[in-house]
């Protein structure tokens, strides 16, 4: 996909976001103005122009969509670094059947862009472990996965 602008997700980057993913979410800070960087891993992209995402609904990425809901996915896969962006809204302020106060929100895919430099390719995948009860975390992760599938 390397210097090709997509309107959606590509059938190569559609099945990495229908599981835990590891991405960065960028907002505008509603108090600032300046981006704000996020780390988030529970997401699901029921189709190509539609992701589903979960945080905690007392966070500031809540403010800063309510007041801008213009946002940035970068996922880093398949070789390369892209960037998703779309508008985000709040779909549920707090979802059922999950312990934590979580909110489910939705970002519209308007743009998908390869934006790894030139000459170069990602070697590996980011990674992360849970540093929580390793049972308690596959629970909770079953959980939201199936409240972001229904949506």
């Amino acid at each position: 996909m390397a210097n090709r602008i997509e309107s959606g997700l590509t059938d190569e980057i559609l099945p990495l976001l229908q599981k835990e993913q590891y991405v960065l979410l960028s907002t505008i800070d509603f108090e600032l103005g300046t981006p704000n960087v996020n780390a988030i891993s529970w997401i699901y992209a029921p189709d190509a122009q539609t992701i589903r995402f979960t945080i905690d609904n007392r966070s500031r990425i809540i403010q800063n969509i309510k007041a801008n809901e213009g946002v940035v996915l970068t996922l880093i896969a398949n070789g390369s670094t892209y960037s998703i962006a779309g508008t985000a809204q709040i779909i549920v302020e707090k979802l059922e059947d999950v312990p934590l106060k979580l909110a489910l929100l939705e970002l519209d895919v308007k743009e998908v862009r390869d934006v790894m430099f030139y000459g170069a390719k990602m070697s590996t995948q980011p990674k992360y472990e849970k540093t929580y009860d390793a049972q308690a975390a596959a629970k909770l992760d079953h959980q939201v996965m199936q409240a972001m599938k229904r949506g």
